[in-house]
């Protein structure tokens, strides 16, 4: 059924001296949306994408990219986990497949871990942190805090190594959260999940009030439907981003051009979109003014599923649109009232296939805990607007007498700071 990818199919170069960008080589067997998924895991272990050349002929592809460490992360990047994951996602080359079925992957068994300790600023960051050192993916968390001060959080989530099956490999989750934690942690337990807890794969839908509703999703959608039919507002959307297709220099290409100011995620953001749309990239380029605002110059020449150019004007119009909203707006970030509490929501788009966005709750908790803000209770859901999915998270947030959450001027410190760490 073709060999897997050898650990020649990626190769990582360090930058030689501080401040040089590192570069990802990957030659492997191609498919649609590859490059998105490499750029997601490269997005997740913390670094950015200063430039990039794809290349493939629809069967095999070459990928380089120069990767910097994102700025305030504050942690060593971990390279040869990054490396093993982005083999990991490498089709199997093509050897010998021609008569055989690719099995589809087996879906990760879920595990309920349980933690009971005492609360404290920056808890949830802290065990976020150490789930993401330990590769477990979260699907779903439940955090919640008793009167008394004692936190009892639910995380269900996956492993990346598939060990979790195994004593030692719990045994060690729960050691190295109990040491982070300190002598507060009471409890910690690491089981399967049962089947009627795990039928549904991803979080809860979530039932938001209109309200909520429309200032989440709807208010930036509307401001910016109504800056593309506004002349005068046209201008000043163009300055922020411009996405074109052309179909005149290619004959056997559409080329898809954008520009627009850099930021962290926005290759991935880029990438997603066309995954989604089932686009294929035959050859691409980005770079990246070094100007700390520079702006972010992408080319890709690219083709529909069925090999042809994008020639349907609806379908050029909607893909144009959808980009500049992923490239401008991909995330939602607001501060409402809950009753007489204060909650912060942090909503991010959803791939089709059913992925959400990296490293949302890891950096949400962290603004907090660098905040001294405490986390009363959290959970993570999921919101449909027509076909787009999001993935909602919702932190209830506890006052401090020195600082009211009511305030207009905290609250917005909050969004902003938020914004910064995930967009910046």
């Amino acid at each position: 059924m073709g060999s897997p990818p050898s650990d020649e199919t990626v190769v990582i170069t360090l930058g030689q001296n501080h401040g040089d960008p590192s570069v990802i080589t990957v030659n492997c067997a191609d498919k649609i949306g590859l490059s998105c998924d490499l750029t997601r895991i490269i997005f997740d272990a913390g670094l950015s994408v200063v430039r990039g050349d794809l290349s493939t002929d629809g069967k095999w592809c070459y990928l380089i990219f120069w990767v910097l460490p994102r700025t305030g992360s504050g942690r060593p990047i971990r390279w040869a986990i990054l490396k093993r994951n982005l083999i990991s996602a490498c089709p199997p080359n093509p050897a010998h497949i021609f008569f055989m079925d690719i099995p589809e992957p087996r879906p990760k068994n879920v595990y309920i871990l349980q933690i009971c300790s005492s609360d404290r600023a920056g808890l949830l960051n802290d065990v976020s942190q150490v789930l993401w050192e330990l590769e477990l993916a979260v699907q779903k968390v439940k955090v919640s805090t008793t009167p008394e001060g004692k936190v009892m959080d639910f995380f269900f989530i996956t492993d990346n190594r598939d060990l979790l099956h195994t004593t030692k490999r719990r045994e060690d989750v729960c050691n190295r959260l109990k040491s982070v934690i300190g002598e507060s942690s009471t409890n910690c337990e690491l089981r399967l999940a049962p089947p009627e807890l795990t039928a549904m794969e991803y979080a809860p839908i979530l039932l938001l009030s209109p309200s909520i509703v429309g200032e989440l999703f709807t208010s930036e959608l509307t401001q910016f439907q109504a800056d593309s039919n506004s002349l005068q507002s046209k201008s000043t959307l163009i300055n922020k981003v411009s996405v074109t297709i052309d179909n005149s220099l290619s004959p056997g290409h559409t080329l898809l051009q954008i520009s627009c100011k850099d930021r962290r995620g926005l290759l991935y953001d880029v990438l997603r979109t066309l995954k989604d749309y089932n686009i294929q990239i035959s050859y691409g380029r980005l770079s990246t003014n070094p100007n700390p605002k520079g702006i972010c110059e992408v080319d890709l020449f690219a083709l529909q599923a069925d090999g042809r150019k994008i020639i349907d004007p609806q379908k050029q119009n909607s893909l144009c649109q959808r980009l500049q909203q992923e490239i401008l707006h991909p995330l939602r970030v607001m501060i409402v009232d809950r009753g007489p509490d204060t909650e912060l929501l942090v909503a991010s788009r959803i791939e089709l296939s059913g992925r959400g966005r990296p490293r949302v709750l890891l950096d949400v908790t962290l603004v907090l805990k660098m905040l001294d803000i405490y986390i009363f209770s959290a959970d993570i859901g999921r919101h449909v607007i027509g076909d787009l999915h999001w993935e909602v998270y919702r932190f209830l947030l506890i006052d401090r007498p020195d600082l009211s959450l009511g305030s207009s001027r905290t609250r917005s410190q909050i969004t902003e700071r938020v914004k910064n760490m995930l967009m910046g």
